[in-house]
């Protein structure tokens, strides 16, 4: 495989034209008996490793790449999609308490015949905030419950929108990630090892060297006065 990407990146080089690629070129590996194909990153230089995709806002190639979240400013992957599960469950789980704690108060307010539009002329406040927990809930809840789905399957939403191991892909083909468990599965994504990072964060930038002047002195010449251009 380094020979090829040699290859590949000689093929650039004599081209002469950033610009230009050659060809695609895919590897095939055998993941639990199903072929996955591994394709060559031209940004970054190399096979993407298996789950791995490239990036166009982050331009960098993200291990196990579910998707890129603008509210978080990042891409999920392999070593944040634990915490952006997490992330996403305990805000969904925070946004049904207020939406109940906020309708437990009206409900309270409106009681010894007083009616809800009393309650809502004495605490405006508490009405806003039902209307925006009312609205939010649904979509953080719906979020919650697919990437539940995703982590039950072991899959990731670029491989899911994308239908890689679903019936678009053709038939016999099988998610080779499944544990076919859906405990095993959520155990896998959730609890297994974290893995190491790939950057080196004690590394050390050289020092920069100070550029050499030539030695050759450069005279500036003032221009001549209009007394001088007469002469």
């Amino acid at each position: 495989m380094p020979d090829e990407v040699a290859d590949i990146e000689r093929q650039i080089d004599n081209c002469g034209n950033a610009s230009y690629r050659p060809p695609p070129r895919t590897r095939e590996v055998l993941i639990n008996q199903q072929v996955v194909k591994l394709k060559y990153c031209f940004t970054c230089r190399m096979f993407r490793p298996p789950r791995t995709s490239h990036c166009s806002l982050c331009d960098n190639c993200v291990e196990r790449f579910d998707h890129h979240c603008p509210w978080v400013g990042n891409c999920v992957g392999k070593r944040n999609y634990r915490f952006f599960y997490t992330f996403i469950l305990s805000l969904s789980f925070l946004t049904a308490f207020i939406c109940g704690c906020v309708t437990t108060h009206l409900a309270l307010r409106a009681q010894g015949g007083k009616g809800l539009v009393f309650a809502l002329q004495e605490s405006p406040g508490s009405a806003v905030e039902l209307v925006i927990c009312f609205f939010s809930v649904w979509s953080i809840l719906g979020l919650s419950g697919f990437h539940t789905y995703l982590v039950a399957s072991n899959l990731t939403t670029n491989e899911d929108i994308k239908g890689s191991w679903s019936g678009k892909g053709g038939e016999g083909v099988t998610n080779p990630y499944s544990h076919r468990n859906i405990f095993t599965n959520c155990c896998s994504v959730l609890c297994s090892p974290f893995p190491s990072s790939l950057i080196d964060r004690r590394g050390f930038l050289p020092a920069d060297v100070p550029a050499q002047s030539s030695g050759v002195a450069v005279e500036l010449l003032a221009p001549a006065s209009k007394n001088e251009k007469n002469v």
